[in-house]
């Protein structure tokens, strides 16, 4: 049986048997959840319904889930490639219930299923039960045992604890006691030794979990304490590729054509480059390499669909990091040297185009980027490795020959070498490596991560009764409405909260548009009004918050509990600021549509932010506009708000239908059946939109580019403005054209005269360096009268007069290849900044164990300074000019 007909049984099994209804996988990177930076469990787009905060559409829903675990509790990317059967993006098929079915129906489908479907021995399958726990006052769940005794014996149904059988969604939130299913794959001969019982839940690869029933009956509080939810759920989840494992009779999930195809064209292109016939099975570190890339390349790929580009931040440095990871085991082991991974995006897309077709629809886009990022990183390695070696004779020359744990991380966190990896270099170089210091710093950096984004969230408190929160924003700025509820949130810095309303005209953050800001007034005793300013507004899920730093607890008290009930308060936004932000957003939808007319339809959103200020658009596209390009783009946008474009905006279509309309919609977004289309003029911008814009497009006034960039790989940004602001640009622009004009002497022609400028300036600079070069000379032979003779070392060691640092290298570098033996310290004020080079002759630091870098931050701390270097050239530079003749004289006495 194929994977893909494994993963379409399961889908089968749910949807037309059990009356499910399926659900398309949420996309990898998640966009309104503040909790994950990744969509980590199949329940991630569930979590409204199982907070409350949302009445589910269906109450029976089955699906295959796209999940990435490498960050947080929930991170495997170091056990990737080591074993058999951890992943970093992997399927999560899943079936849930909200409030319908329970333990007794989810227990007996899954047996059913698994047995009877699937065909596993039943002999070989055990379940865990939630055994209880006496600080929580929780019972053991009997419950769940006894509908398993109805299918198994009583000896493969076994007591879990807390930390295995009892599954929670965070430290608040809902939670419940778990059942997982558990399979023994081992020989016969095996079995017949030990028990797979005493092997459950004992991190045996060949006695695993498969898949596990969550029955989310409680909700865990602030404070620990657990209370019943109304409403009781079930949330299960099998992993794909452990389930092909084990329906396909492998002993491992890269055994499976889930991975098998990627593996076997990764071992056949590493034969072609060594020239030597590399199979999967043979060489036990390329076959860890070889699982390394086949797993990795689909979490790159999956996450670069989905919208998240390799970065140097957040969920971006994540997937760089995976990237790195893979190309470094390729570099390593399998001899890979030029950008080898985008070649397997080619097979992905074959391989999901029927079940998650986003890698096909945008391959070449995925493959252009990972080559960008695969270039870029062997250039990087290059250098770590060289990094590495510079610093062998150092360490080389200590007693216990130890690379120190900051430089081991160093190398981990820039270069993106593990510690592994360092620890077998040094080990060739006869060093080992500090790795309680590395584990050290590791820590340090996770702290300051940790504190970085500390907060304490107390539980959401209720005023007033309500789950359905009302958006009214599109028709108006202002309404009258409630506070259904609010939580404070701590931290070292301050006291904040966030407030949700019952009927809120203020726009969330969604889809590069920042929220609305502007403030509730609230009427309190003897007629009074207080405001409360509300600084942002976000999405949390399908919750619409909003943040105020003012003291809300305080004005709380002025109210009675009746009165906190009964109050209705007006909300209003800040109208000046959602116009202007109402302008960049309805331009950006103008600059789309006119880059896709200028550049090609292959040009598609990566990203954007709009605000009051300015709108940056990121999108697909592998070279940098020209200006004539980029005054095409602007010529398009200023004629269509010329035109004043009427807004025809369309809530609640058929998904299938905007399709149909030609709307675009962005990679990553996850869109309901009901989508809101933004259409100006149908054959221009038709695009599907959650956020506010202009009634017509002449509010806009003007449009102006003012920069375009390189984004990251494949992708540009373009920033520009609208309105005053643009107008206010324009005419500072031409206000500074005149200017210079004035300063040339209003010449007919400008660009001719600042061009003849620039020229006498070009031709002024090299009469000056042949001036410096004389006087550089002159410098060198003053000083090649100076050397003196300290038995067989030549020294000097002077303070010198010349225009630059550059000099200063140019002279220590000459003098060095015209004097053996040199030790050389040359010390000089430029442009009154105390500067120090300190060159050794290379027999000098070979034989004498002498090193520039450890005698120039011992002279830099006469000048208040600090540098380094390699041990046969350094320098430094410092903030007291009058100390170096200070220097001059501790180089003589070193010398």
């Amino acid at each position: 049986m194929t994977s893909n007909e494994i993963r379409q049984q399961f889908l089968d099994y749910f949807t037309k048997k059990r009356g499910h209804t399926y659900v398309h996988s949420a996309p990898l990177v998640l966009k309104n959840d503040p909790t994950l930076m990744f969509t980590n469990a199949g329940m991630n787009q569930f979590k409204d319904y199982f907070l409350g905060n949302k009445v589910a559409d269906f109450k029976r829903v089955a699906n295959s889930q796209k999940c990435l675990r490498v960050t947080g509790k929930h991170n495997d990317l170091e056990d990737v490639g080591h074993d058999t059967y951890h992943h970093t993006m992997f399927e999560m098929l899943g079936n849930w219930s909200f409030g319908d079915y329970f333990k007794k129906e989810a227990i007996a489908w899954s047996w059913e299923l698994l047995t009877e479907v699937y065909k596993l021995p039943k002999d070989r399958l055990y379940a865990t039960v939630f055994g209880g726990d006496e600080k929580e006052g929780l019972e053991p769940d009997n419950e769940a045992r006894e509908i398993w005794l109805q299918y198994l014996p009583e000896s493969q149904i076994l007591y879990g604890s807390k930390k295995d059988n009892f599954w929670e969604m965070g430290d608040q939130g809902p939670c419940g006691p778990c059942s997982e299913i558990h399979i023994d794959i081992r020989d016969a001969e095996e079995v017949a030794k030990v028990s797979g019982r005493e092997l459950v839940n004992n991190d045996n690869p060949l006695v695993i979990e498969i898949w596990n029933n969550v029955f989310i009956q409680f909700n865990r509080k602030a404070d620990g304490s657990l209370e019943q939810l109304p409403d009781k759920h079930v949330d299960t989840g099998m992993g794909f590729e452990r389930l092909c494992m084990v329906v396909q009779g492998k002993k491992s999930n890269y055994d499976t054509d889930v991975f098998q195809p990627t593996i076997q064209f990764i071992a056949s292109e590493a034969s072609k480059i060594s020239g030597k016939t590399i199979k999967y099975g043979q060489d036990h570190k390329q076959d860890i390499a070889m699982r390394v890339i086949a797993d990795h390349i689909r979490a790159i790929s999956f996450a670069i669909a989905d919208g998240q580009l390799p970065s140097n931040n957040k969920a971006g440095y994540v997937i760089r990091r995976i990237l790195r990871r893979a190309v470094r085991y390729g570099y390593t082991f399998l001899g890979f040297r030029q950008p080898f991974l985008h070649s397997l995006v080619k097979l992905l897309a074959v391989q999901f185009e029927n079940i998650f077709p986003e890698i096909k629809a945008q391959q070449t886009f995925i493959e252009n980027v990972i080559r960008e990022e695969e270039n870029a990183f062997l250039k990087t390695l290059e250098n770590g490795l060289k990094m590495l070696e510079s610093i062998f004779p150092t360490v080389k020359q200590s007693n216990n020959l130890t690379i120190e744990g900051k430089i081991v991380f160093e190398l981990y966190d820039t270069f993106g070498f593990p510690m592994d990896l360092t620890a077998l270099i040094a080990r060739e170089n006869g060093l080992k490596i500090d790795e309680e210091g590395f584990k050290v710093a590791m820590q340090e950096q996770k702290d300051r991560s940790r504190q970085a984004s500390a907060s304490e969230k107390s539980d959401w408190i209720t005023l007033n009764e309500g789950d359905e929160v009302e958006f009214v924003g599109y028709e108006f700025l202002e309404s009258e409405t409630k506070i259904l509820r609010y939580r404070k949130l701590t931290d070292k810095k301050k006291t904040s909260y966030q407030l949700v309303l019952e009927r809120t005209p203020f726009y969330a953050e969604s889809g590069g548009q920042v929220g609305d800001t502007g403030f509730l007034e609230v009427p309190i005793a003897n007629d009074k009004l207080v405001k409360i300013h509300i600084t942002d507004t976000k999405k949390e899920n399908d919750l619409i918050v909003h943040f105020t730093e003012d003291n809300f607890e305080e004005i709380l008290k002025h109210l009675t509990t009746n009165h906190r009930q009964s109050t209705t308060i007006k909300a209003v936004v800040n109208k000046t600021k959602r116009s202007l932000t109402e302008n960049n957003h309805s331009a950006t939808h103008l600059m789309h549509a006119a880059l896709r007319k200028v550049l090609g339809t292959h040009v598609a959103q990566k990203g954007s932010l709009v605000n009051d200020e300015i709108l940056r658009f990121d999108f697909s596209h592998f070279a940098k506009l020209s200006e004539q390009e980029i005054a095409e783009v602007e010529n398009i946008v200023n004629q269509k708000i010329r035109e004043n474009i009427a807004l025809e905006e369309r809530r609640n279509v058929p998904i299938e239908e905007a399709k149909a309309m030609g709307a675009m919609a962005l990679f990553g977004e996850k869109y309901g059946d009901f989508v809101r289309v933004i259409v100006f003029d149908k054959n221009y911008s038709v695009e599907l939109c959650g956020g506010t814009h202009v009634p017509s497009t002449g509010k806009i006034g003007t449009f102006k580019i003012i920069s375009e960039s390189s984004s990251s790989a494949g992708v540009r940004r373009i920033e520009a403005i609208t309105a005053e602001k643009a107008e206010r640009y324009i005419n500072e622009q031409l206000a500074m054209m005149n200017q210079i004009s004035e300063l040339l002497k209003n010449p007919k022609d400008l660009v001719k005269a600042v061009e003849n400028l620039i020229e006498e300036k070009s031709a002024l600079q090299k009469e000056i360096e042949k001036y410096q070069a004389k006087e550089i000379q002159a410098v060198k032979n003053d000083l090649l009268k100076n050397i003196q003779q300290k038995g067989e070392i030549s020294f000097l060691a002077q303070e010198v007069n010349v225009p630059n640092a550059e000099s200063l290298r140019q002279i220590s570098f000459e003098l060095r290849s015209q004097i053996p033996n040199l030790f050389l310290v040359l010390a000089a004020n430029i442009d009154g900044k105390p500067q120090i080079s300190v060159m050794i002759a290379d027999n000098l630091v070979k034989d004498k164990g002498l090193d520039a870098s450890k005698i120039v931050r011992e002279l830099a701390k006469e000048i208040q300074g600090g540098g380094g270097g390699q041990p046969f050239f350094a320098t430094a530079g410092g903030k007291d000019v009058s100390g170096l003749r200070k220097v001059v004289e501790k180089a003589t006495s070193l010398g």
